[in-house]
């Protein structure tokens, strides 16, 4: 990465840094944060930032190329297709581990995207956090932010796309039970940050074709949903009583429309080529010579590493019942690049974010989320009592 950035970084460390930011997060939001935070935030080198770009951009160009209708039909079960028009994904997240390859250098790997939400409001938070916390941050010459965008620009134009013109109180950020989800800190941030409500699924009113929801006694009407709710959550949560589906025919503006989250996914990661992109196949189209340990078993719907298996055999591939529900991904070998103040280095995932821009009439890369581990999973959810781990940012070299 950038050593002498990453030593300096080390070497000045002080705890108190540290605990002044978990000590932020307390104060802002009335708890700690539901997931760990790392100590430290990631340096990403210019060389390394126009590596992940270029995979990003080839991975845009491709997407631009799919019949978003016809993996509406292979994919979607036809009792989830909402009725109501599409239109375009307003969220992209790209997902690259950080790994070596055999020329010993720091490439990316795409592990997944997705066309959902993510923790906009939070990154933006915890870049803020570490800049004002840790005196021992680079002073300059370093961004979390892309496409030119600083603070102020960044909150208008998640603004423009959330909101849609829309007065705050008609617009809700929807979740199945906000108060016990692990990103319910981006909730408490978007909800400061946009004035918007953060309503449970269940407590939404439906009337006709219309929806509502009650604020200090009085029914509000919502024109427009920032859609947490996800889909393998509900699915399994089978006696949630809700008074509508997120995929009927409704007169709401979604942001983004429900579809998305299967039409953009790992479902379409076959569909594409790159060296950024490990080579993936659906289950139902494995080549008769394929080496099961090499690659990884995932489901094509699923969040936070459910139903992920790291070391499937030929047995158990043909002992499921639901096929065309998986892929498997040829394995990446994160790399150990992070130094810590540990005996053990740490390893690096990274999720650009994407917003839909309106006027450009095309997605656009604004912030960064990255994650930090030192095993085999990287995952805020999936993490042990290790140090030097978790939730994190990068700060990438200009």
């Amino acid at each position: 990465m950038i050593p002498e950035v990453r030593e300096a970084f080390n070497q000045s460390f002080r705890p108190t840094y540290y605990e002044n930011l978990l000590g932020e997060v307390r104060s802002r939001f009335g708890e700690a944060c539901p997931f760990r935070i790392s100590e430290t935030p990631v340096f990403i080198s210019r060389e390394l930032k126009e590596k992940v770009f270029a995979a990003c951009d080839a991975i845009l160009e491709q997407l631009d190329t799919l019949d978003y209708e016809a993996i509406r039909q292979r994919f979607m079960p036809k009792a989830l297709q909402s009725p109501t028009h599409m239109g375009h994904p307003h969220f992209l997240g790209i997902d690259f581990g950080l790994c070596e390859n055999e020329a010993g250098e720091i490439v990316p790997q795409l592990i997944e995207l997705q066309a959902f939400p993510s923790l906009f409001y939070y990154q933006n938070f915890l870049g803020n956090a570490v800049q004002k916390h840790y005196p021992n941050l680079p002073k300059e010459g370093f961004h979390y932010f892309f496409s030119n965008l600083k603070e102020p620009s960044y909150l208008e134009a998640m603004s423009r796309v959330i909101l849609g013109g829309h007065a705050p109180e008609n617009v809700i950020l929807m979740e199945l039970h906000p108060e016990k989800q692990k990103t319910r800190i981006d909730f408490w941030a978007t909800r400061e940050a946009l004035g918007i409500e953060v309503v449970c699924y269940t407590k939404v009113q439906r009337e006709g074709n219309r929806l509502f929801y009650e604020k200090n006694g009085k029914k509000v009407p919502i024109y427009r949903i920032y859609n947490r709710v996800i889909y393998d959550e509900l699915q399994r949560s089978p006696d949630i009583k809700a008074s509508f589906n997120i995929f009927d025919e409704l007169d709401v503006e979604w942001v983004t429309h429900p579809d998305w989250f299967f039409v953009i996914s790992k479902s379409i990661m076959p569909l594409l080529e790159h060296e950024g992109i490990p080579k993936s196949y659906y289950l139902t189209e494995l080549p008769g010579d394929i080496d099961f340990s090499q690659y990884v078993l995932k489901p094509l719907f699923s969040f936070a590493g459910v139903g992920i298996n790291l070391n499937p055999t030929r047995e158990l591939i043909e002992s499921l019942p639901d096929k065309h529900n998986y892929l498997l991904q040829r394995k990446v070998t994160y790399a150990p690049l992070i130094k810590t103040r540990t005996d053990k280095n740490a390893k690096v995932e990274l999720r650009i974010l994407y917003i839909w821009d309106e006027g450009e009439g095309r997605l656009k890369p604004v912030i960064n989320l990255t994650r930090m581990a030192k095993g085999a999973l990287i995952n805020v959810s999936h993490l042990t009592d290790e140090q030097w781990i978790g939730s994190s940012i990068s700060f990438f070299q200009e």
